[in-house]
């Protein structure tokens, strides 16, 4: 049994362990508010894209556009290369949050191996690049300068040159790995197939609005369609990042609660421990005082 000594040293520990994971945890729930903003604030702008991409999309505009045109397999004509997009977080200390998007990554890569494509991986994030840089993966890109606060600027640096190599058919499939934001405690990792761009059902007849288009539709996809993958884009970003505060929050609060039930076993068996020593001197007292 552990010394009274020993017991204090290790209730203190505990106690300024409580104290980090708690502060860590107030820390996340501060980045989550702002990360759930840049969530809900990039969804109007995303649905109202992929509301003009399905009334301007036709059968004959498909063909002419290479982000809409569906490759060949490869072997068949088609491209030998897809492009997969892990983002991770550059911190650790989020439960499995980390772990589970490369878990869903390695799924990817074998699903689409297997599918004849040569994958490349572009990583967004420490953790995604440490852990297949120990498996001695080679990277297409890697980025850990995105951090929390992820812009449309770096959505349309990572995507500008994949739609370049889509357009001209050296690229046959693009999906990115990302946390789908539910909410606080919802959310899964997934993969999105980002190239080629699956054009939205149609509206019904009775719901599409009434257009006046100048210019024509042509002209308007050739501008909307790259807005359309690099929205995508950012939208995993913001996505993840909601996902990695959600889940580091999540893991603080959890750390925090086992902490404080540590400190109250270790102050009970503490405080067994001194009643017991306090019964033995008296015990001790009162033997020696009969003895004289």
């Amino acid at each position: 049994m552990a010394s009274n000594r020993a017991l204090k040293g290790r209730i203190r520990s505990v106690t300024n362990t409580r104290k980090i994971t708690r502060t860590m945890e107030l820390v996340a729930t501060s980045k989550l508010k702002k990360a759930q903003d840049r969530v809900v604030a990039a969804r109007p702008y995303a649905e109202a894209l992929r509301a003009v991409i399905a009334d301007l999309v036709t059968p004959e505009l498909a063909e002419r556009f290479p982000l809409l045109r569906r490759p060949l397999p490869p072997g068949k004509g088609g491209a030998s290369r897809a492009v997969v997009i892990l983002i991770t977080s550059n911190r650790g200390l989020a439960g499995g949050f980390n772990a589970n998007l490369i878990k869903e990554t390695l799924k990817r890569i074998e699903v689409l191996e297997g599918e004849g494509y040569t994958v490349e991986l572009i990583a967004i994030g420490k953790k995604g690049i440490g852990f297949f840089r120990y498996l001695g993966r080679s990277f297409r890109l890697q980025r850990i300068d995105i951090g929390d606060r992820p812009t449309a600027d770096h959505a349309a640096e990572v995507m500008e040159p994949l739609m370049a190599d889509f357009a001209d058919g050296t690229v046959g499939v693009v999906e990115v790995v990302q946390s789908q934001f539910r909410s606080v405690l919802d959310t899964p990792p997934t993969a999105v197939r980002i190239l080629p761009v699956e054009p939205p059902a149609a509206r019904a007849e009775g719901l599409r609005p009434d257009y006046i288009l100048s210019p024509d539709p042509e002209t308007l996809l050739k501008q909307v369609l790259p807005l359309y993958v690099r929205n995508a884009m950012y939208r995993a970003l913001v996505e993840t990042v909601a996902a990695e505060q959600a889940a580091r929050r999540t893991a603080m609060k959890n750390a925090t609660d086992n902490a404080g039930d540590l400190i109250d076993k270790l102050k009970r068996t503490y405080n067994r421990q001194r009643q017991a020593q306090i019964t033995q001197e008296i015990a001790e007292l009162v033997g020696g005082a009969a003895a004289l």
